[in-house]
């Protein structure tokens, strides 16, 4: 009898180790750095995708998800490089991450894709990464600098700018968006009178902002990060009086740039990838009731990237790397039933029955052929101490 009970126990103890295994996740964002402002948003939007998976009982028979976060830095790929190696050697079936493109690119190169781990990035947007040699395992949710620079530039015409100077943080996505946007504006019969790079960590840019206004225009579009360069171009213009009309790029689009500089800010404008669509309504809902501020740039796209990794785990039946890798398009394109924000468990459960999903998401997410999104951008403008959505493009 007694070992009969004891024979029972470890058939219990093996099935409620089966139901409750525990799948780990890495988060890997600029903690620290020149946009760690955005950075909590971002990482609470994916963690309360993982959660809604987690608690919904249906991922892959009932398993739970714990996260890994690590720092990416934004800017130091090295740094990101060593962060992302400590997170794989954890066990985590997949990143969502990086964002900044420098050190996404290095972690995709160095690490995750030699690795078999799948990273899907919210934010990395510079145009470089669309021939990345990824193997399949390399996906984002924003839209390319490709798309975005064309964008801003439309933006630019129709506000009726004339001539513009561009300043760009001296990294990839800046040199990527710079490059893209100056021939848009060029297209657009739009003088551009300088272009040049600024280094993020200085104390203080009115070198920089000298040489711009020497050259003069208009406006100036600021193409780089709201927690560091970018910032202080804006406030050396604003202190010697070069230029107060700015052009502001995704990096820049935050609530504490218009905490530090208020009605200064009146005149800019700028652009962010974004949706006005039904998910995006949704996920502002389903975010508030979270405590997560949805309105900054890259919080959908962060919720949509776990959201995916989770659907891809379920549509392959397994938590395997090389197996999420096979199923992130097919959940993301579709056809099926089409997922929102709230709704995992609706997924989960009909992907668990064999039926297919087209995931929509809080960004109306869909892949190009390479795996990255098509994307839509919101037109940004600053009212009442906050930046406020004009319209889609």
């Amino acid at each position: 009898m007694r070992k009969l009970i004891i024979a029972a126990f470890i058939f219990v103890s093996s099935i409620t180790t089966n139901v409750f295994a525990e799948v780990k996740m890495g988060i890997i964002l600029g903690f620290t750095g020149p946009i760690e402002s955005l950075t909590p948003a971002m990482a609470a939007s994916a963690e309360l995708a993982f959660k809604e998976a987690s608690d919904s009982g249906s991922l892959l028979g009932g398993e739970k998800i714990s996260v890994v976060r690590a720092d990416s830095t934004c800017v130091d790929s090295a740094a990101a490089t060593a962060a992302a190696e400590g997170v794989i050697a954890q066990g985590v079936a997949a990143i969502m991450g990086a964002d900044c493109s420098g050190v996404t690119g290095a972690i995709a190169s160095n690490v995750a894709v030699p690795n078999g781990v799948v990273m899907i990035s919210p934010s990395a947007t510079s145009p470089g990464l669309t021939t990345l040699d990824d193997k399949g395992y390399f996906f984002r949710t924003a839209p390319s600098d490709a798309r975005g620079g064309q964008i801003l530039a439309d933006i630019t015409k129709d506000r009726k700018v004339k001539s513009v100077a561009i300043t760009y943080t001296n990294n990839d996505y800046g040199k990527g968006l710079a490059d893209v946007y100056k021939a848009a504006v060029e297209a657009h019969g739009i003088k551009v009178t300088t272009v040049n790079a600024h280094e993020d960590g200085k104390a203080d840019y009115s070198s920089e902002v000298a040489t711009l206004a020497s050259a003069g225009g208009d406006a100036v579009a600021v193409i780089g990060y709201l927690d560091q360069g970018g910032k202080g171009i804006i406030q050396a213009s604003l202190d010697s009086g070069a230029f107060d009309r700015f052009i502001l790029s995704d990096g820049m689009i935050g609530q504490s740039l218009v905490d530090a500089f208020g009605k200064d800010l009146r005149k800019s404008f700028g652009s962010m990838p974004g949706s006005t669509g039904k998910g995006a309504g949704v996920f502002a809902g389903v975010a508030k009731a979270a405590g997560i501020d949805s309105s900054g740039p890259y919080t959908g796209e962060s919720y949509d990237a776990a959201a995916l990794i989770v659907l891809a785990m379920q549509a392959g039946n397994s938590a395997d790397r090389a197996s999420i890798a096979k199923n992130v398009m097919d959940v993301a394109n579709g056809p099926g039933t089409k997922i929102y924000p709230g709704e995992l468990k609706k997924g989960l459960d009909l992907l668990a029955k064999g039926k297919k999903v087209d995931y929509e998401g809080a960004t109306g997410v869909t892949f190009t052929s390479v795996g990255e999104a098509e994307g839509s951008f919101l037109e940004q403008e600053v009212k009442g101490g906050k930046f406020k959505t004009k319209k889609q493009r």
